[in-house]
């Protein structure tokens, strides 16, 4: 009786089991066209961000490509102890920080105040035009926009050195200064990206409800008045997600952009993480340490978001978990 029972509820496991997997594939087959426009973003993460995670074993061996992964020697935290206690480790650290909290101050609004300006914009022709013209730098290459820096800033062909020279009889080094390469570094991205970071904050800005806006009207509210209270409000969650995002690739600098902007007398103030695990992965060879510095600062963008995470919601936001 009791063998019996056991049976009975192993069966009924089994026919429950079977009709959820029943449920799902028919709510698959009702919602496919939706998965299908899903399958590229998911095969991307899965191929390019999931299945090359098994590569961080690397980090915790002295990895030789002609002994491949199995057959590498273990070193455990070696890597690691070697990195942080590498002489230049603190400036890695000060520089890569000092860039982003820059970008964070001084680029992170530029989208949400391009795009509170857009939207006050009433001629749909000319808002199309200013949205292209600034949306249009970010389709350029980190080698353009870098020769374009050079072209300006340069002491010997720099339009802007001419001016000064020309009006004052004095040439700025700005290239090779390490008091402007931060600002240099901000500005650039500014440039670049800021008009397309304007699109989440437009299509957010889109789904307020114009009932409020027309309430504040009757109200005698001014178009300041509307933003302030009505505008600012409404996308007040998806700034607090871009933040928290943002806040997740802290230890993250725009590689390119960097390397192309380095030069020997700016080193001490440009050199980041990024570099330096080029330097070392791939023009010294040595996998291990480039895997160690991007092991590293995935944990640490890991924390700052769980951190930036666990405060928005302190503060009544939604956050992203």
């Amino acid at each position: 009786m009791q063998k019996t029972g056991i049976q009975s509820t192993n069966q009924v496991k089994v026919n429950t089991e079977r009709s959820k997997l029943q449920r799902l594939w028919s709510q698959i087959v009702l919602h496919r066209y939706f998965y299908l426009l899903m399958l590229p973003g998911i095969l991307y993460f899965l191929i390019f961000r999931y299945v090359p995670m098994w590569g961080l074993v690397i980090a915790f061996q002295d990895y030789n490509p002609f002994a491949g992964v199995f057959g590498s020697e273990w070193v455990g935290f070696a890597h690691f102890i070697d990195l942080f206690t590498y002489d230049y480790f603190y400036t890695l650290l000060r520089n890569t920080l000092v860039i982003n909290f820059m970008s964070l101050i001084l680029y992170f609004p530029i989208p949400i105040i391009l795009a509170l300006m857009l939207n006050e914009i009433r001629h749909e022709v000319f808002k199309r035009v200013n949205q292209s013209i600034v949306y249009l730098p970010h389709f350029l290459s980190w080698v353009v926009v870098a020769g374009l820096t050079f072209f300006m800033l340069s002491t010997d062909v720099g339009a802007i050195n001419k001016i000064l020279n020309s009006l004052f009889g004095i040439t700025i080094p700005f290239l090779s200064s390490d008091k402007f390469f931060w600002l240099i570094i901000t500005f650039q991205s500014i440039w670049k990206d800021a008009g397309w970071g304007t699109i989440i904050f437009l299509a957010a800005i889109a789904g307020v409800n114009t009932s409020l806006y027309e309430a504040a009207v009757v109200d005698g509210a001014s178009r300041w008045r509307q933003i302030w209270h009505i505008t600012l409000p409404a996308i007040r969650n998806v700034i607090v997600i871009l933040l928290i995002l943002r806040l997740g690739n802290m230890m993250d600098v725009g590689f390119e952009q960097i390397l192309l902007m380095l030069n020997p007398l700016v080193m001490n103030v440009g050199d980041v993480f990024d570099t330096y695990a080029f330097m070392q992965g791939i023009l010294r060879g040595d996998t291990s340490i480039g895997v160690a510095v991007g092991m590293f600062k995935g944990v640490v963008g890991l924390v700052m978001i769980i951190g930036a995470n666990w405060l928005s919601k302190r503060f009544g936001n939604e956050g992203i978990m």
